[in-house]
């Protein structure tokens, strides 16, 4: 007999509640248990970014976390970065730069982008180059995509002013 622990975590905003499995990783119980699925298991191991969410402000890869670890934490998906029907920012520039092709990557991308902007508003294209090297895509080059950050960037930054 497995047991199962109650988890309690703060997931795009709002408070959740789940049972987790022991061995469960962050990816899983975030598709399996509160239906948010639209960060990918595209390895399993950390290499490809497809899992990318922001866990107390910080980039992580859910599939190399466990559930349990999940506890008082505040976590951000890709199913939290728009407004209602209101795009983010970098999501509209993705469109506009047709900075996707297939989208398996995408929500990754987006959100370690969004991690980058939060932690640096101007970054260089080479720190955006630098940030973003975990999150392979099989599809665009990555040019467009480096384009639609910095385009969102230089967008967020005037909308602060």
């Amino acid at each position: 007999m497995t047991s199962r622990r109650h988890i309690s975590a703060t997931v795009n905003g709002d408070p959740v509640e789940f049972l987790s499995e022991a061995g469960t990783t962050l990816l899983d119980a975030l598709r399996d248990e509160l239906g948010l699925t639209g960060s990918k298991e595209g390895c399993g191991s950390g290499d490809c970014g497809a899992c990318s969410v922001i866990v107390d402000g910080r980039l992580i890869c859910s599939c190399l976390m466990l559930a349990a670890e999940a506890e008082g934490r505040r976590i951000e998906t890709i199913e939290g970065m728009a407004d209602g029907s209101t795009l983010h920012p970098l999501q509209r520039k993705f469109l506009e730069h047709a900075a996707l092709q297939c989208g398996f990557c995408t929500p990754g991308l987006l959100v370690a982008a969004k991690a980058l902007l939060d932690a640096n508003p101007d970054p260089s294209e080479s720190e955006t180059r630098y940030w973003l090297a975990g999150n392979l895509c099989r599809c665009t080059g990555y040019d467009k995509v480096i384009r639609a950050v910095m385009d969102a960037a230089a967008e967020l930054r005037q909308a602060r002013v």
